[in-house]
């Protein structure tokens, strides 16, 4: 988010530039049209007045420039009062030289069109709404410039020309800022999609990567753990320690060479394998096989009333996503952790309780990205190949602190039945 974030700001930034650069070469445009209509053909424009409201423009264009330099960031409200500040200057000038009767007034349309390609469409119809107003305002207050209004010796023909003038402009600025705004808003979901599609490519080069990694691993821990089982095979055999120490680390030897099992049968299976059941079976296994792992842990397990069981197909990965779920909780809290399972037709939602310290602060906002852990030990890649391996198969993952301290852990899954 933080990323997003700076880009709209820097966007915003770029665009407040590009308003000032477009001010510039309007105001060399009108001075130049001064120049000429009061030093070379004279028609009669109060020089001064419109002088002094171009010196004055002039000085916003420079404020606005430095403004681009500073902090802080530029918003929406900001970018759209730089435009009502345009259209007022602009409203000024036509005022004290021939009002709609001007042919510069179609240059309402220019901060229409900024609004249109950058503004949400609130904002948008706001300006079309002032600027069509000021049109309107300026067919009957203005400071009458003859020589600007054409067949002003007939005054019929002036008439309708400055009305079809009107409805063009207003024709025109709807057409903008409907169609516009629309085309804006499709770039903008557009770059949305792309950045979204780059962050899920750039995700799947991390899990690529530590899927290689734990393949290799997988391999290099193969032969020390052969070792360490003969060895412990042999202790219980000869009775050489505490019996119940032995029996447990017996337990976990063999919970390792079998999770080491799973992990090649899954990486030779490909993303075909899937473990079929009904869900209920499903989640005893499931509990069974942690609090093996984990045997010293004071675990609640509870399952939702009347619940109706469900066939049920799984990719290996999610039992093992929600065993590291699981062990997150009993790290923090090994002398109780409650879990309750509940499922519909549709979905099955697990709910983890445990009573730990909850989110540090730091990592508000931060969990679940790489190398991100609130364990002095954690290596910050548990809970991001857990997110990311249940959203690839259409869950959601959410932790937020608990009511009563420490943290909650919920996790949503689509249910995919047997055919």
């Amino acid at each position: 988010m933080t990323g997003i974030n700076t880009s709209l700001h820097s966007a915003a930034r770029h665009n407040l530039r590009q308003l000032s650069i477009i001010r510039n070469i309007a105001l060399g445009g009108q001075l130049l049209a001064l120049l000429f209509f009061s030093q070379i053909q004279d028609i009669g424009l109060p020089v001064l007045v419109l002088g002094a409201i171009l010196a004055l423009y002039a000085l916003v264009i420079a404020t606005t420039w430095w403004r681009t330099f500073r902090y802080p960031a530029i918003t929406e409200m900001e970018f759209f009062c730089h435009l009502l500040v345009d259209i007022a200057f602009f409203t000024a000038l036509l005022f004290f030289s021939g009002g709609a009767a001007n042919p510069f007034v179609s240059y309402y349309l220019v901060p229409i069109s900024i609004a249109a390609a950058t503004l949400p469409l609130r904002y948008t119809w706001t300006i079309t709404l002032l600027s069509l107003a000021a049109y309107s305002w300026l067919l009957g207050n203005n400071l009458s410039i003859p020589a600007l209004s054409p067949g002003h010796h007939h005054g019929e023909s002036n008439n309708l020309h400055i009305l079809g003038m009107w409805c063009n402009f207003a024709v025109s600025a709807g057409l903008i800022t409907y169609f516009v705004t629309r085309m804006a808003s499709t770039l903008k979901w557009q770059e949305e999609q792309l950045a979204n599609q780059r962050e899920d490519q750039l995700r799947d080069e991390q899990l690529l990567a530590i899927g290689s990694l734990a393949a290799g691993t997988a391999h290099e821990l193969g032969t020390p753990l052969n070792t360490m089982k003969i060895l412990v095979d042999e202790m219980v055999a000869e009775q050489s320690a505490s019996g119940e120490d032995l029996n447990i680390l017996q337990q976990q030897l063999e919970q390792c060479r079998t999770t080491l099992k799973q992990l090649v049968a899954t990486a030779e299976g490909g993303a075909g394998s899937l473990e079929q059941g009904s869900l209920r079976a499903y989640f005893d296994k499931l509990f069974e096989r942690w609090q093996v792992m984990r045997p010293r842990v004071q675990a609640h397990i509870r399952y939702g009333e009347k619940l109706t069981d469900h066939p049920v197909q799984f990719h290996p990965t999610v039992a093992q996503s929600l065993t590291s779920l699981l062990n997150n909780a009993a790290d923090v809290s090994p002398e109780r952790v409650d879990v309750e399972v509940g499922w519909d037709e549709r979905m099955v939602e697990l709910c983890i309780r445990d009573s730990g310290h909850g989110i540090a602060p730091q990592l508000q906002g931060r969990l679940g990205q790489p190398f991100q852990s609130s364990k002095p030990d954690g290596m910050g890649l548990g809970l991001f190949l857990t997110q990311a391996t249940l959203n690839r198969y259409g869950g959601t993952v959410s932790i937020e602190p608990g009511a009563e301290g420490g943290t909650l852990t919920r996790v949503l899954l689509p249910l995919r039945s047997e055919p």
